[in-house]
């Protein structure tokens, strides 16, 4: 496990678990309508991580689906275990997409209620640490608990990936308050993960100092996937600078940019 630099003082690369990527941004590929518009999504949004849905992909087939539209020489193909209503479940897919030839790289989901889709914490946790035994680099999906955040960084987890709001709904940020804490105590990387609609919202994730973000739904269904995933990659880029360059305080109260006196001292 490496964390990331934060610091910027030399290539601002985001590194996980000893692996460096030029991107901050992580596109999924559920919801798209067209396999060749997925993958001219993928390219255009530069990003080096491409999460997969192990219940969408036939791992036994040999006939064309989704993953011979993604380039492993290209892409970091990360399988996740949505779906999976327990700790038992997200190891049997992570199990089968090893031995199917993917990398031992999972997105942890464990989501028992399919009308919230809200991780499950004593799930995730279990399954994380018996994921780690095994060998596996795990990036765990999570609400945006601090607690368990820096549970699972003890236990050997490569990331966490805190929701920003509920997966799909495309409402931003409404965990802002707990995402700060989990970034200030981290010491792996923060992927703020859900509930991310529109390039503002990655950009305030960066903003914040988060290490890089998912998307999926706002860039599968927008009208135009393509020029989406532009904006939104431009979105990580503008806040991950802006964080780096250091955004100037917020105030109570109102402070001129210009000085209010001098030059007009001594005049009649």
């Amino acid at each position: 496990m490496v964390a990331l630099e934060k610091t910027g003082k030399s290539a601002d690369k985001l590194e996980i678990a000893g692996r460096s990527f030029e991107s901050r941004l992580l596109v999924g590929t559920g919801k798209f309508n067209d396999n060749n518009v997925m993958a001219a999504a993928i390219k255009e949004s530069g990003t080096g991580i491409v999460t997969v849905a192990l219940r969408r992909v036939d791992l036994k087939s040999r006939a064309p689906d989704m993953l011979s539209f993604i380039d492993p020489e290209k892409y970091l193909v990360l399988p996740n275990t949505s779906g999976a209503s327990n700790a038992e479940e997200a190891l049997r897919l992570a199990r089968l997409a090893r031995a199917a030839g993917l990398p031992p790289w999972v997105k942890l989901e464990v989501t028992p209620d399919p009308r919230t889709l809200l991780p499950d914490p004593i799930e995730t946790l279990k399954a994380c640490e018996m994921l780690v035994q095994e060998g596996f680099v795990v990036l765990p999906y999570i609400n945006a608990d601090p607690v368990l955040a820096k549970r699972l960084e003890e236990t050997g987890a490569s990331t966490v990936m805190p929701l920003g709001a509920p997966i799909g709904t495309a409402r931003g940020i409404r965990t802002r308050d707990q995402v700060e804490m989990i970034i200030d105590a981290a010491t792996i990387p923060v992927v703020v993960d859900a509930g991310l609609g529109a390039p503002s919202h990655v950009s305030e994730a960066m903003e914040m100092g988060a290490d890089a973000v998912l998307v999926n739904t706002a860039i599968a269904v927008a009208k135009d996937p393509v020029r989406m995933a532009r904006a939104f990659r431009l979105g990580v880029e503008a806040g991950r600078q802006a964080f780096l360059s250091g955004l100037a305080p917020r105030l109570d109260h109102a402070e001129a940019s210009s000085p209010l006196t001098g030059f007009l001292e001594g005049e009649e």
